[in-house]
């Protein structure tokens, strides 16, 4: 697929009349396939009281629901900004061809959305970040990982 400038301002406009309708978030996502826009949606944490619905969350459930398909197999997102870790994650379980963003993280922490404290906090080992992490059953749970492997008829994921 290639770059089209008309859907990042589309994901610009639409975060823009989001701040200017008192909506909050200067976020929007919007993602394409084969031209057309699939899926797009802005982030509704607080209205939804859902730490996990930013944009780009939103827009992959949208677009999901749309294509019938858990990938976005040959779609390209336009996000208003540079994803988070948490929709980066999910963009890279989704596996779109490509991710245009405008607005950098840096941009963001300057209107104090910042989550620079994330990327940080990823590279530390696990004892030493802020929120308490403990592997704990191990032995256990491995038991369902092996049940997936012996499936032969599995979804490949």
């Amino acid at each position: 697929m290639t770059y089209n400038p008309d859907f990042m301002r589309a994901a610009i406009t639409l975060a823009t009349e989001n701040i200017t309708s008192n909506a909050w978030w200067p976020f929007w996502c919007v993602i394409v396939k084969d031209g057309e826009i699939i899926g797009k949606w802005s982030n509704h944490v607080t209205s939804t009281n859902d730490p996990t619905a930013h944009a780009e969350i939103v827009a992959i459930r949208d677009a999901c629901k749309n294509l019938n398909s858990f990938q976005l197999d040959d779609c390209d997102i336009y996000t208003s900004c540079e994803p988070c870790p948490m929709c980066l994650g999910a963009l890279y379980r989704a596996r779109p061809v490509k991710i245009y963003y405008a607005n950098t993280r840096a941009d963001a922490a300057a209107i104090w959305f910042d989550d620079d404290m994330m990327y940080e906090e990823m590279i530390l080992p696990l004892d030493q970040r802020k929120i308490s992490i403990e592997q704990i059953l191990r032995d256990e749970a491995l038991e369902s990982f092996q049940l997936r492997t012996d499936k032969t008829n599995k979804i490949l994921y």
